[in-house]
This record gives C-alpha cells, structure tokens and sequence, in this order.
C-alpha cells in the first residue's frame, strides 16, 4: 500500500510518499480502506519526537481515519466488513489502516469521510474536556483559546448548546469573524489585544469558569489571572510551547485547578467514550455542531499539509485523501 512514511526525525520535509506493507488484520482488529485521514497538531509533535508516543522509525504518522471496513479479527462483533466507519488508530496516513474494535465508530450516512475523519479527536477532544474533565453548566463562561482551530470550533459550538458564555480567543480578524460565525459570544485577537485583561473586562472583574488551552507557554499564566473563583484552567496542548513551571502557591488566592487532557485517557474507559460519540453525534444531528474542513491534501502532500499546520493560518480540520 501506498503510505507517508518517514525514517528520521525533523521537519515536514521527512514525510514521504513510499511503500509499506498492508496491515495484517489480528484479533481485535478491524482493517479499514481509508477515503480520509484526519491531521492533527500531534502528528508534527510524532514526526519531531516530542509526542508522548515515540515513533520507531521508518514509522507512518496519523491518529484518525474514516473509511470502509476491510475486514475484521476474531473475536470482533457488531462491525463487518462493508461498514462506513471513523476511527483512532495508529499509522493512518495511508490507504489502509488498523484500529481496535473499540475505537472503531459507526459513520451515519449523512456524514461525509471527510467530516467523518474530523470527527474523532477534535469533537470528542472538545466534548470530553467541557464534560468529562469538567461539568460545563448553562450559566458558566469558558474561553476557547485557538477557536478558529478543529478543535477549538468543535469546543464553541458544544459549550454553545450546553447554554454557556464562550469567548474565543484567535490571532487574525478572519478568524474572529468565523469563531463568530460558529457561535462564539466575543472573540479576541490575542495577536492586537490582552486577553487576559480583555476577559477580565467583559466579565466586569470576575473572569471565566473555564479555560481551554491549547497554546501553552504564552497563554497559561495569563490565563490564571482571568479565573473566576474556582476556575479550571485545562491545558491539552502546546502549539506555542512548554509552559514554565507552575507556581502551586499562586492556586491558593482564587481557589483555581489546572488539569491536563490527552483523548487516549478517555478511550480506555468504554462507558464514558461511547457516551461522548452518542451525545456529539446528535449534537450533529440537531444541526448544533457543524464540522469545518479547512482545506484537504492528497496523500502525497503530507508534507505540505503539516507546513500548512505549523504556519498557524490553517482554520478547522485539515485531512488527507489517499
């Protein structure tokens, strides 16, 4: 099968285009023919080896994949092979790919591969941070850091139909106006404003609930300063780099938490994983979460795409078609 493959550490310029072997269906397993891979900010942390995986080189990148069901292992039930499907995996950017049973979603008709391979990380990202890590309430506020971002207009929306304030931060004026268009009640350019004071002044002094961080370094300290009482800070990213070291003490004043969140913690706990997809898919269905496909790249750009990425001009999901 053709696959992006990579055999040393280093920028987008090591992905190439080359020849794998298939994958081998095991039990468990579900071997799926991928019609769109998602692209995550991950990856380019993977291809780097600074992810919390590291790769074994020569290795193939990629988290999410939506497509038809190949086949299946032993043992796997309620799946077959012919079934439109999205899934977490490992090594999807290529045309075929293996995921475990359990991370192996139905796709509904009326959803599109490409919406399909959005769907996985970036929605269930966003809903299992509102819900899961925190219990997000009609009369709470939360800031969207990235809100232009797969992740962050997933977040938006959701946090929109549970009845919340949600302030977007972003770093262009388009992508204001879009974090507007996909709901979000203010947005600031954290590029031209201070959001940390910008926060504090719609909020008359009191600050936010909640705060979505996937920036990290420039963010999270200003962050902290526009809590409210008891505020929660969850960092789930690093798009901007490491954050210094926390300062435990400087909790004490308001009371405030930070937590971290990576996706896999939640996709180990089958209860709470099936709860969020049901509940994300009829969001979807209810037409309250629109998913928004940036921009798609061949297979064979995947080196392109991950420039794109890094650049910080991308909006919503990018994917790849094999």
């Amino acid at each position: 099968m053709k696959a992006v493959v990579f055999d040393q550490l280093g920028g987008p310029e090591v992905l190439q285009l080359g020849d794998a072997p298939d994958p081998e269906v095991r039990r468990g397993k579900v071997l799926i023919k991928n019609h769109a891979v998602g692209i995550n900010f991950a990856d380019t942390l993977f291809r780097q080896g600074q992810y919390a995986m590291q790769p074994k080189l020569p290795d193939i990148p990629g988290l999410e994949a939506a497509g038809v069901v190949e086949a299946v292992g032993d043992g796997v039930e309620g799946i077959k092979p012919g079934d439109r499907v999205t899934s977490i995996g490992m090594k999807t950017y290529a045309e075929y790919s293996l995921a475990s049973a359990g991370q192996v979603m139905a796709l509904p008709d009326s959803v599109s591969f490409e919406q399909g391979a959005a769907f996985p990380i970036q929605v269930l990202t966003a809903y299992h941070m509102l819900f899961t890590s925190h219990n997000l309430t009609a009369d709470q506020s939360v800031i969207v850091h990235s809100a232009a971002g797969g992740v962050g207009l997933a977040a938006v929306q959701i946090a929109k139909a549970a009845g919340a304030r949600v302030i977007g931060t972003v770093s262009t004026d388009e992508k204001a106006t879009l974090a507007k268009e996909y709901g979000a009640d203010e947005v600031i350019n954290y590029a031209t404003q201070d959001f940390a004071e910008e926060t504090l002044k719609l909020t008359e002094g009191k600050g936010v609930d909640l705060i979505l961080d996937a920036v990290g370094k420039p963010t999270l300290e200003k962050g902290l300063s526009c809590l409210a009482p008891f505020g929660h800070l969850i960092l789930y990213g690093r798009s901007g780099g490491v954050p210094d070291p926390l300062n435990l003490f400087g909790l004490f004043q308001k009371s405030i938490k930070v937590s971290g969140f990576i996706l896999y913690t939640v996709s180990a706990m089958p209860e709470v994983h099936h709860k969020g997809i049901r509940q994300s898919l009829q969001l979807m269905d209810e037409g309250k979460l629109k998913l928004l496909i940036g921009k798609s790249f061949p297979l064979a750009e995947a080196a392109e795409a991950h420039r794109h990425m890094e650049s910080r001009q991308s909006v919503g999901k990018l994917v790849l078609i094999p």
